[in-house]
């Protein structure tokens, strides 16, 4: 396996602001670092769970029934739609997405928005196989890959925290409380939106 490539290229992936690593800063802001932590380890079973289903052949399943594809992603684009309403809706000083809630529930929240994306399927596999051996056994080298993308996973949830925790004196004025609350909720509705008209 070319690791030297797939790092770099895996963390990009595993970094890029999408609602996932937002919630994550929204949590971090708001509840501080360990329960920010514990609530963006939710998304880690979801991604085990795509990567094992790409690694079983769904990826390939769903490009092949177009119905089956098509109803899994309305569905995760009307929960991402919903959850990004909520938060554009919250008060002031009170950002939906941690407001309320226990760390379980964010946990849960967090495992809901990762695996509602049929794309993450998609992405597993037409990515991992880039960077593997065909001479080799593909299941183990698989296991290895998803287990890299795991661990870094760990570490971007542990960046947007941390910036989360490090802005918190911003967020927690009143102004900017607003600007997270739309700037997040809008953003969570516009990925929802994207998903629902992507092909």
């Amino acid at each position: 396996m070319l690791w030297i490539l797939f790092i770099p290229a895996c963390f990009a992936l595993n970094m890029a602001p999408g609602p996932n690593n937002l919630t994550a800063f929204a949590n971090g802001a708001r509840l501080g670092f360990w329960p920010g932590m514990a609530a963006g380890m939710g998304r880690m079973p979801a991604f085990a769970i795509l990567i094992t289903a790409a690694a079983a052949g769904l990826g390939v399943a769903l490009a092949a029934s177009a119905v089956a594809f098509t109803v899994i992603k309305f569905a995760g684009a009307l929960y991402l739609i919903y959850i990004g309403i909520r938060m554009w809706r919250a008060r002031v000083g009170e950002l939906e997405v941690s407001a309320g809630l226990s760390v379980r529930q964010l946990a849960r929240r967090d495992f809901l928005i990762a695996i509602a994306n049929p794309k993450a399927i998609a992405v597993f596999t037409a990515f991992f196989p880039q960077f593997l051996d065909l001479s080799a056994p593909i299941a183990p080298q698989f296991v290895q890959l998803g287990a890299a993308f795991l661990v870094m996973e760990v570490v971007a949830v542990a960046i947007y925290v941390i910036a989360g925790r490090l802005l918190r004196g911003v967020v927690s004025s009143t102004g900017m409380a607003r600007v997270l609350n739309k700037g997040v909720g809008g953003f969570l509705v516009f990925s929802g939106a994207s998903l629902a008209l992507s092909r």
